[in-house]
């Protein structure tokens, strides 16, 4: 059944029930607001900015754009972009592009004017729905995407080139729109990260939300009791299908504003929120500031909080270690997907095989897994080669891009492109990204490896390893190292601490600067490659 149903479902039996609610830490004029059918109560000075919406007032909402969306000529099988940063309007404008049939396209945040406009006109976007952070981006590229015929604002003072989103929608029926929809009609299209160049548009069916709502509930037992921490952006999959565990089951969801540590433990403990998912960087961040004594766990309320689970980067085992030595009573998970199959879950840990901390796991629920070699042939066990994965989340294809398409499905298999060995107790280990690989002299260097081994040092705070040109060995690994606030490293010390690695393995050059990390958390390895690209070694080659 198409996944509007579910939210369906949730208004009928919980329609006074809070869905969602709305943190931002940073807003000056301090307020809480309460949004039923649109009308804001007053604000209640001393509290932080909050805004909640029940599940009866998120259906309606989104019956509501629905049917602004078929006035405006939008109909079934059109394309509607939206670029909103995360609020309480993010996920009932993305309902509503679902209820009138056409396909959500989901914009990240960071894109520049140009790579808007690229991803509008790749999508073939016939509307946009933007906010009061994007006018300017917007601004410069309006009058060259003449296909978008409808751009809606969402926020105060609309420009005069949009049309105001809250205006509009109080003069549309509340009423479920007349539109059929079935498993296999195309429901959104979500662009790659973009790590490795333009991102590509990636097809996903009602079939495949479906059963990623069934993944994330069945891999983490949500209830309508749960409160679900969601900070990552909700144009990325990992994020909007972590919260499909809370509209499957009806629960309540915290949209926090910001990544500071003390917002996300003051998030957890005001609002009672029992699961938690985080990136690497932020889970670093907590420990780092409980280490330093700037958060003081005493003066929150956390004895509710019973899952901690990571995705969307491998996840040091030095680092969950950590935070079970902090929380100990947390359940820990990871999920492991990509966009193309529809976000986390593919393959999945479980919190019972936590002596497994560092593998992704196994084949998550409805998926099968196998790793390849490069004729497509099963590998044995302990051998590395490409991980591939097949099941109802895998996409219906790259837009408009036959021989992209092909390049990764073949038949009902999904080609990966990261490489990963499965161990003697079939748990799945993450080596590298394949294109991340470095061949140096002939051997095959995975960073991730080298990456957990360097993050082991007391004062690193994150690692990226990267392959550079060299005549003699064609790449040679570099690690840039970014340290621990409040803690130094010389490069003499990093040497001496990397004489534990074997010879081949130990990075010739090292650069101490911050990691830069796309909105998702992975590391952006072609920006480093770019920036280190010819760099000068001679000057310090480690002969090891």
């Amino acid at each position: 059944m198409p996944i509007t149903q579910f939210l369906e479902k949730n208004a009928r039996e919980q329609r006074d029930n809070t869905a969602l609610v709305e943190i931002n830490p940073q807003f000056e004029a301090s307020s809480r607001l309460t949004w039923k059918d649109y009308s804001l109560m007053q604000p209640i000075p001393g509290e932080p900015f909050r805004r909640e919406i029940t599940w009866g007032a998120f259906d309606r909402a989104a019956n509501r754009f629905a049917n602004l969306l078929l006035t405006r000529g939008i109909k079934k099988g059109d394309h509607v972009a939206i670029l909103l940063m995360n609020s309480i309007e993010w996920l009932p404008i993305y309902f509503g592009i679902l209820k009138c049939g056409a396909l959500a396209v989901p914009l990240n945040f960071r894109y520049t004017s140009e790579e808007i406009k690229y991803c509008l006109s790749k999508a073939d976007c016939s509307a946009l729905v933007f906010g009061p952070e994007f006018i300017g981006r917007i601004e410069e590229i309006v009058d060259r995407i003449p296909a978008v015929k409808q751009i809606f604002y969402v926020g105060e003072d609309c420009p005069t080139f949009a049309d105001s989103y809250q205006t509009l929608i109080t003069y549309c029926s509340s009423h479920k729109p007349d539109i059929e929809i079935d498993d296999s009609d195309d429901a959104a299209i979500y662009f790659s990260s973009g790590t490795t160049g333009f991102p590509k548009a990636i097809i996903h069916n009602h079939e495949s939300l479906m059963h990623s709502c069934k993944c994330e509930q069945a891999h983490h037992g949500q209830t309508k009791d749960d409160v679900f921490l969601c900070i990552p952006p909700l144009y990325h999959t990992g994020a909007k299908m972590h919260w499909f565990g809370s509209l499957i089951s009806g629960g309540k969801a915290v949209l926090l504003k910001g990544t500071k540590p003390e917002w996300i433990i003051k998030a957890a403990s005001d609002e009672k929120c029992t699961i938690v998912w985080l990136l690497v960087p932020w889970a670093q961040d907590i420990l780092d500031s409980i280490e330093r004594g700037d958060i003081d766990l005493s003066e929150y309320q956390l004895s509710q909080w019973r899952l901690m689970h990571i995705g969307a980067q491998p996840v040091p085992p030095s680092l969950i270690k950590r935070w079970l030595t902090v929380f100990p009573n947390h359940e820990y998970d990871t999920n492991y997907g990509l966009s193309e199959s529809i976000g986390p879950g593919c393959v999945h840990l479980g919190v019972e095989n936590i002596h497994k901390v560092g593998a992704i796991g196994k084949a998550g629920y409805g998926w099968e897994i196998k790793i390849i070699d490069e004729d497509g042939n099963t590998v044995e066990k302990g051998d590395v080669g490409e991980l591939a994965v097949k099941g109802p989340g895998v996409m219906t294809c790259y837009y408009k891009d036959e021989a992209a398409t092909n390049e990764v499905l073949h038949g009902d298999w999904l080609y990966t492109g990261d490489m990963a060995m499965e161990d003697d107790d079939g748990f799945i280990w993450l080596v590298d990204r394949k294109k991340d690989v470095i061949i140096s002299g002939g051997e095959n260097l995975y960073p991730v490896q080298i990456e957990n081994f360097i993050r082991k040092h007391d004062s690193v705070k994150d690692c990226a390893v990267i392959g550079i040109a060299d005549a003699r060995l064609g790449e040679i690994p570099l690690a840039v190292i970014e340290t621990k606030e409040g803690f130094t490293l010389t490069e003499e010390e990093i040497v001496d601490f990397c004489m534990s690695l074997p010879k081949y393995k130990r990075p010739k050059k090292y650069i101490f600067e911050e990691i830069p990390r796309n909105p998702t958390g992975k590391i952006e390895k072609p920006k480093l490659r770019e920036k280190y690209a010819g760099i000068n070694l001679v000057a310090k080659q480690n002969e090891m």
